[in-house]
């Protein structure tokens, strides 16, 4: 009798074919378990009417509609998640992100939970079989650091239980490289824990996480407790360089290279190359090309590495001509190109949107027996992909096929990429079925590409419902440019309530956020006129240690003073003060 009352209140052709397929196919999958349907058809009608029936009740406005009768066997599951979630909005519907997220908990919860005591049989995995018992406790740690602080986060931390060992020390730091304040807070707990062994990848780690909040002096006394104890080697010099470099420090870069002679290292043309790359990669190539020439007449001869860094440097900023000068150069000082001289200067071209220039280097390097690697094949599928010449992108990849390369993920990425500029993102799909079948990914970075090129076509509803079915998929667990990419989604949609949704799924997984995304989502509520929570936020970012954008902080501010709260911007002002002028308490060494 319900089943006949709920029939007219059926809204969507498509969302009960999504139903009956995700029944038909025998499984529905839940965020934490595998579910197989068994039992009379019977059953199955009744997983349906309950399903109906929690539609009912949460949706003003259902469409009325008959069951369908057309054949299944015409669709696949994949061809009709599609079909419902290609559309900017779901008929006679609010244009609403929450309303896809509602539908799809409604269509795997009110099936699961109802239907799970009698009528199913439940097997148990892991939500991503490669997570380690070791990720999972960082996960755990860096969740409970991430909503608490000071002695009760110490008090979680003691109560949680979680045995203390070198690597999962290193794993939690990592995980907090974007909060060094939470950063030193977890090593100085982590030090007094049995289990607890200094290395010199844990120091590196913690680092890694002040360099980004310009802790140079706590950074300093960290070097001198590692010499002490023995942990100290070049690679922590080369940290601290990139640090300062990436601040627009470049002297003190320089510096920091400079005195690793201070501590008895000796310096040789690896570490010379590692600072001009550091330089490169952090956009000062015209200060890496002068302290080049520099050390070329002091000390250090450069070899082909030092030139090739170079040449990315300045492919990097499209500047042909100063790469043509450094590659000329490198030949008169007798050094042919290579493999990887070869693919920088194609990716140098690509960049400059000279594809036909870097097609024909890509002809000349066969020409001198010089085997092109799967990463010159990517840079051509990625430039020719994004100017929108798939058949050419298309073409290479076949060849990248036909020289015997096997494809992996950074290679079918590539492709992935070249469909979705081309707004064929069914076939772009199509090749992530194919990395499936072949056990080359999909990866995290892959779906980045995909959400990307989705919320720049305006199909934002099926970014959100990618986005959502990313978890469930082995080693597609979202990182922090996916929450990144979905959160600037919403706020740029003024969505900021599902904004903020995200951003709790994301603190939840123990994935911390940075400075971008702090500045997306306090801007996003200073225009909805949310200061209240706006303070919140940015509260949250500065106890972290991260330094706020002064066009952030600035927009804040200004928001308070016009809503007559002198007093709220007046003490933000205080407090950013502080940060700037206040180092970290230096670390007695122990």
């Amino acid at each position: 009798m319900r089943l006949k009352l709920l029939k007219p209140l059926l809204y969507s052709f498509d969302i009960l074919q999504f139903v009956r397929v995700h029944l038909d196919v025998g499984v529905v999958k839940s965020s934490s378990r595998v579910i197989k349907v068994g039992g009379e058809p019977s059953n199955v009608k009744m997983s349906l009417l309950r399903f109906l029936n929690f539609l009912s009740k949460t949706h003003r406005k259902p469409i009325a509609a008959a069951l369908f009768t057309r054949s299944l066997t015409t669709y696949s599951k994949q061809s009709i998640e599609r079909r419902i979630f290609n559309r900017n909005s779901l008929p006679g519907h609010e244009t609403s992100f929450g309303y896809s997220s509602t539908l799809h908990r409604i269509i795997y919860r009110s099936i699961h939970e109802d239907l799970t005591p009698k009528h199913l049989s439940v097997e148990h995995y892991e939500k991503n079989p490669a997570e380690t018992k070791l990720e999972q406790d960082a996960a755990r740690i860096c969740t409970l650091l991430s909503t608490h602080s000071g002695s009760h986060a110490d008090k979680l931390l003691e109560d949680a239980s979680i045995k203390v060992s070198p690597s999962l020390v290193v794993e939690v730091l990592k995980r907090l490289s974007n909060a060094g304040v939470i950063a030193l807070s977890f090593f100085t707990w982590a030090e007094k824990q049995k289990g607890f062994k200094y290395n010199t990848e844990s120091y590196n780690a913690l680092i890694e996480a002040l360099g980004k909040i310009k802790q140079f002096k706590l950074i300093w006394s960290l070097v001198n407790e590692m010499k002490s104890r023995k942990l100290l080697n070049k690679d922590t010099f080369a940290l601290i360089s990139r640090r300062h470099a990436r601040v627009r420090k470049v002297e003190e870069a320089i510096e920091a290279f400079e005195r690793m002679e201070e501590f008895g290292f000796k310096l040789e043309t690896s570490d010379f190359n590692r600072l001009l790359d550091t330089l490169c990669k952090s956009r000062h190539v015209e200060k890496a090309n002068k302290v080049f020439d520099k050390m070329k007449k002091r000390r250090f001869v450069p070899d082909i590495k030092s030139y090739t860094i170079l040449l990315e440097g300045w492919g990097k900023e499209h500047n042909l001509l100063r790469l043509d000068e450094v590659y000329l150069e490198m030949k008169y000082d007798g050094f042919e190109p290579d493999v990887v001289t070869y693919g920088i200067l194609i990716s140098a071209y690509c960049k400059a949107k000279k594809y036909d220039a870097a097609i024909e280097l890509f002809h000349e390097m066969e020409a001198k027996n010089c085997k092109p690697t799967p990463h010159v094949y990517c840079t051509l599928i990625n430039g020719l992909g994004s100017e929108k010449r798939l058949s050419e992108a298309l073409e290479f990849f076949e060849r990248f096929k036909s020289c015997g390369f096997t494809p992996e993920a950074p290679t079918y990425n590539s492709l992935v990429g070249a469909y979705c500029w081309s707004m064929r993102i069914d076939d772009a799909f199509q090749v992530i079925d194919e990395m499936r079948k072949h056990s080359a990914g999909p990866n995290s970075r892959t779906y980045d590409i995909i959400l990307h090129h989705l919320i720049k076509a305006r199909r934002t509803n099926e970014a959100y419902f990618r986005f959502q079915k990313m978890s469930n998929e082995p080693g597609c667990e979202p990182t922090v440019s996916t929450y990144e990419i979905i959160v600037r989604m919403f706020c740029n949609e003024d969505r900021v309530d599902l904004a903020k949704q995200v951003w709790d799924q994301m603190k939840a997984k123990g994935v911390l956020p940075g400075m971008h995304m702090y500045s997306d989502l306090i801007t996003s509520l200073c225009h909805k006129n949310k200061l209240g929570e706006a303070c919140k936020y940015f509260q949250e970012m500065l106890d972290a240690g991260i330094r706020p954008p002064a066009k952030m902080f600035s927009n804040l501010k200004q928001a308070l003073l016009d809503e007559g709260k002198n007093d709220e911007a007046l003490n933000l002002a205080r407090k950013i003060n502080k940060l700037r002028g206040t180092p970290l308490v230096v670390r007695d060494q122990k």
